[in-house]
């Protein structure tokens, strides 16, 4: 954990040759996100990072964004094969027809669990009584195990145990910030 030019220390993944992921870093990663749109925005992104790194696909966001019509749910729930080899065709994002495929499955089942919970947010968040949990350190744990194995029994796919953990800390849910990171959090939320 080295200092960036602004002469903070960051979390060790945050790459400071890149601005946009340094971005990422400050502003949006493990703040709590109670937004549907942002988490079914968030859930897209993270089943195509299976296999790639987080970086890759902060990259191309803007990319995803796009092809897939502003993350708007209802409009990728109705997506059909045209729709999926429009994305097949896309070189600005990632290619790869089960990723896409599962994608419009998984935008299906997000919009069952509104339906059934009022709000994917109260969904994800009565996993942990509403509370945020702090830990640093891990790829998995207990909680994304609960939440991957609820997920894949609904139907969803891309949505394995390591997955849902990158995903409950890009959304809030686990607070990671590494020691010496200067958003580094006790659990009483003080900043470092």
């Amino acid at each position: 954990m080295g200092l960036y030019k602004d002469g903070r220390s960051r979390c060790f993944w945050a790459n400071p040759k890149n601005e946009r992921y340094i971005r990422y870093h400050d502003e949006e990663w493990g703040q709590p996100v109670y937004d549907d749109k942002k988490l079914f925005e968030m859930l897209i992104l993270e089943s195509f990072q299976a296999g790639l790194s987080w970086e890759c696909i902060l990259n191309k966001r803007e990319a995803f964004r796009e092809a897939f019509d502003g993350f708007d749910l209802k409009k990728v729930c109705g997506y059909q094969e045209e729709q999926v080899e429009r994305l097949m065709q896309n070189k600005e994002i990632i290619r790869n027809r089960r990723k896409i495929t599962a994608s419009i499955k998984n935008a299906n089942i997000f919009l069952e669990i509104q339906k059934e919970f009022g709000s994917f947010s109260d969904y994800l968040w009565h996993f942990t009584g509403h509370e945020v949990i702090y830990e640093t350190g891990k790829t998995t744990s207990e909680l994304s195990d609960t939440v991957s194995a609820d997920l894949y029994k609904r139907g969803m796919r891309f949505v394995g145990s390591t997955i849902i953990y990158s995903y409950l800390q890009a959304v809030g849910i686990i607070y990671s910030h590494e020691d010496g990171c200067y958003l580094s959090r006790e659990k009483t939320g003080e900043r470092g």
